[in-house]
């Protein structure tokens, strides 16, 4: 480590950059974050459901609480990170979460359920997931920001791929109550000493700029222009925030409407896809494995969204992201036939891909690295709380229809104007001055 400082306050470019050391670990947090994650509840929805006595509806307002939770937590998470960094919050976050699926084991009814999910779980998932592991990220990288965020987020993919089948194999194996404790080691293994022994705040603490540079620290990576493209959104990256200059913004409003309405289908299909697979009469392996194919994808893509939105105008690259998750739903869910299920859900999830990467790239690019937890942790307040909608909406319209149709039409719908929505995105102006 000293050669490598030595080498930037040189001006010589190190040989290996510290950052991605934070990526790394960013990745395994994603991957510890997915047991708690509604595709991940999604295996668990009719077990559950049948043993506890209660409906889909009912099961679904747990998602929902679960939402609220995170949304109330999000701007006091964000404030911490910016201020402590987020070592300390990433260990405590894995070892309550551990805690709490290793209770779940032992629970006798679904209030006792639902309290330890809607306590332990949701509140140590926010200090551990990914705002967290997103804000950390942007302090290290400007220009390559899209490729970090990419690396960091295909752990949330790598992770669905594998847990389908994992989790439906421990269920079978051992039942609902064991696999959440088995969950819990996992959690607890993954997680609490790489954070202890790698995560840093800022490049800056350690004699290093973002990106690995050899320009000294704070200076800009590009000019000032005023668009979002690759190279110029940057142009906010040492200008802070406070959070009512960032309300006031028309940025700020358009960020959370346009990726948060889209949220609340995403979360629905994520906790309802295995039910509504099974339904129209295909099995829990075919259930299973079209949960890991869209899995797969949101593990192959998010990395090419990351690179696109380094070349291109992040906008444009949101409104295709958007587009191509539109087409795929509905060539999902317009017939039956198994070949298109497969390849609806095969495009779905590419574009599910650029959600792991382009809103935080585009937060990160429009409101900076200094302030940026606590404008994140704002923008999330809002944006969970528009996404907890989505399981109950699905679960209440199947009590209400027998059916997913009008679900999925609804999302589709809200997908194309989320498409629109993108193009609309500017920047906020703020002088680093002010």
């Amino acid at each position: 480590m000293p050669s490598t400082i030595a080498a930037t306050n040189n001006g010589v470019k190190p040989r290996f950059f510290y950052g991605w050391y934070i990526v790394a670990v960013g990745f395994i947090a994603n991957v510890a974050t997915s047991f708690a994650l509604a595709s991940t509840l999604s295996i668990f929805l009719k077990p559950l459901t049948a043993d506890l006595g209660i409906s889909r509806g009912v099961f679904s307002l747990l998602r929902s609480g679960e939402g609220i939770v995170a949304a109330c937590l999000a701007p006091l998470v964000g404030a911490l990170v910016d201020r402590y960094g987020g070592r300390g919050l990433m260990v405590a976050g894995a070892a309550i979460v551990a805690v709490g699926y290793l209770i779940l084991g032992q629970v006798a009814s679904f209030a006792q359920f639902a309290a330890v999910r809607l306590t332990l779980v949701s509140c140590g998932d926010v200090l551990m997931g990914y705002m967290v592991v997103n804000v950390v990220v942007a302090q290290w990288f400007v220009r390559q920001r899209g490729r970090a965020f990419a690396l960091t987020s295909m752990g949330v993919g790598f992770a669905k791929v594998c847990m389908p089948i994992l989790a439906a194999w421990l269920l079978l194996m051992l039942g609902w109550r064991q696999t959440w404790v088995v969950f819990g080691v996992i959690t607890a293994g993954l997680l609490i000493l790489p954070a202890l022994l790698f995560v840093r705040r800022r490049p800056e603490e350690m004699g290093l700029n973002p990106d690995g540079d050899a320009k000294p620290a704070g200076a800009d990576t590009t000019p000032q222009r005023k668009n979002s493209g690759p190279a110029s959104s940057t142009h906010s990256a040492d200008v802070a925030w406070t959070r009512s200059e960032a309300l006031r913004t028309r940025a700020f409003w358009l960020l959370v409407i346009t990726f948060g309405i889209s949220s609340i289908g995403v979360t629905g299909l994520n906790l309802h896809v295995f039910s509504y697979v099974t339904d129209i009469g295909h099995s829990p392996v075919v259930a299973a494995s079209v949960m890991s194919v869209i899995a797969s994808m949101q593990l192959a893509s998010p990395l090419a969204w990351g690179l696109l939105a380094e070349r291109v105008d992040a906008r444009i690259a949101a409104m295709l992201r958007f587009v191509i998750q539109a087409i795929g739903l509905g060539l999902a869910i317009l017939t039956g036939n198994l070949l298109c299920l497969y390849a609806g859900f095969f495009l779905y999830g590419i574009g599910l891909g650029g959600n792991m990467v382009l809103p935080d790239i585009l937060w990160a690019n429009y409101f900076g690295r200094r302030s940026l937890g606590r404008i994140r942790g704002m923008g999330l307040l809002i944006s969970h709380v528009l996404a907890a909608i989505g399981p109950p909406f699905f679960g209440f319209l199947f009590d209400a229809t027998g059916g997913y149709g009008l679900s999925f039409a609804i999302f589709g719908a809200v997908l194309m104007t989320s498409a629109v929505l993108s193009l609309l995105l500017r920047p906020p102006q703020k002088s680093a001055s002010r």
